[in-house]
């Protein structure tokens, strides 16, 4: 495995000011030093000027952070804590003492990271939701005996039939912008196929020729968060090469896969082809938040959860909330700590349930204040965390994707 050294200079930009600690949620939690941002990076320039040893506790430290560069945001300093924190991982994957390595590896590789699998899985799953199964394994609280499992069976919603989308969704707007080629993602494709129909539609409408690759794969984002580079840098470059290289624009309405891939030339310098296809990655509500739409009106109060790495790692707060309040009738109200995480993470609320729990318990909080019927976000991790938590404290709350709504409304418009 080819593991990356984290930059010394972009470690030694830390001057401990300690403005990040109150944005960062694991510290908010568990109130460590070693489990803030300044404290991690003073544990990872250590081990990069060998003064410290890659041990367990060093390990467990970063194993804790959710990697949802909050800091990033916060940092006068201009600290690039993700990819620090990313590079340090791919040196504990290679040669540390990861007891947790080996779990996490199975997650990834055996579930999450091959959507074909993954359809397979959600199918049992789909049977044991419908079966009655389900009833009678939460009345046994059998699952408690498995917390990581039990908070796994807990976050997955009613399993939805997913059938593919056509490969090439006409244009159907007043004027033709280009090609679009869409992301269908690995979780998004699976337990949220209403979300990928009504993204093209949207940029059918908008005046898009969407084309949706049949053979697209994982994204890598997973791996890449876990330090398994090569693994991470093999699904990249798979996935390229099942999108045509004329597109005009690559669209990801997932915050995690959009990052990851938009990041894809800082672990892959040199290759061509890799920087022209990162160039081209754009999140949904940037593409769609100077289109012509047709919208109609939706009598709804909603409010908006700042997925991590949309707002931290994308910088995108504007375009979802612009998206939004086109929407006529529709009330949107601020959410205090909109950017705070909501315990997701990728994989985290399954290895580290206390911990997401908690955070997803203080999400929850600031939800109920507002008053919204739902609360959009443009992320699938985040939209499962935040159902089950509103599911949990008996709140009616609809959980939904930014382009739900817009599509809402564009066939309000057209009646």
């Amino acid at each position: 495995m080819a593991a990356v050294t984290p930059d010394i200079d972009d470690l030694r930009l830390c001057v401990h000011c300690g403005i990040c600690l109150p944005q960062c949620p694991t510290y908010r939690v568990l109130g460590e030093e070693m489990d803030s941002p300044r404290g991690r990076l003073y544990l990872m320039r250590a081990a990069a000027e060998g003064r410290l040893g890659f041990t367990e506790t060093f390990a467990r430290h970063l194993d804790l952070c959710l990697g949802c560069r909050a800091c990033e945001t916060a940092c006068p300093a201009g600290v690039p804590f993700g990819s620090l924190l990313e590079a340090t991982r791919s040196q504990l994957a290679e040669r540390g003492p990861r007891p947790r390595a080996a779990l996490l590896c199975r997650l990834l590789r055996g579930m999450f990271t091959e959507p074909r699998r993954l359809g397979v899985m959600l199918g049992g799953l789909r049977l044991y939701q419908r079966s009655g199964l389900r009833h009678l394994v939460r009345a046994t609280r059998v699952l408690a005996l498995a917390p990581r499992l039990a908070a796994m069976e807990a976050l997955l919603p009613d399993v939805p039939s997913a059938p593919a989308l056509p490969e090439l969704i006409p244009a159907q707007g007043r004027r033709r912008l280009g090609r679009a080629g869409l992301l269908t993602g690995c979780i998004q494709r699976h337990l949220f196929p209403d979300v990928n129909r009504d993204t093209a539609r949207l940029l059918s409408l908008a005046g898009y020729d969407v084309v949706v690759p049949r053979d697209q794969g994982c994204c890598g984002a997973l791996e890449l968060h876990a330090g398994f580079l090569d693994d991470f840098r093999d699904r990249a470059r798979s996935l390229i090469a099942t999108f045509p290289v004329d597109l005009d624009v690559i669209v990801v309405n997932a915050a995690g896969c959009g990052l990851a891939m938009k990041e894809y030339g800082r672990w892959m310098p040199g290759e061509a082809v890799v920087a022209a296809f990162a160039e081209k990655i754009r999140d949904v509500t940037e593409v769609l938040v100077d289109a012509e739409l047709p919208l109609g009106p939706l009598d709804l109060t909603a409010t908006y959860h700042d997925a991590c790495h949309l707002a931290h790692g994308q910088r995108i707060r504007a375009e979802p909330r612009r998206l939004l309040g086109r929407i006529p009738d529709l009330r949107l109200v601020p959410l205090t700590e909109s950017d705070l995480c909501c315990g997701s993470a990728g994989v985290y609320n399954l290895l580290e349930p206390e911990v997401a729990d908690r955070l997803l318990s203080m999400k929850i909080d600031r939800i109920a204040e507002t008053g919204a019927a739902a609360v959009v976000t443009g992320n699938p991790g985040c939209l499962l965390q935040i159902a089950k938590g509103c599911q949990e404290r008996g709140l009616g709350i609809e959980v939904v994707h930014p382009v739900t709504l817009l599509a809402r409304a564009t066939r309000r418009a057209v009646k």
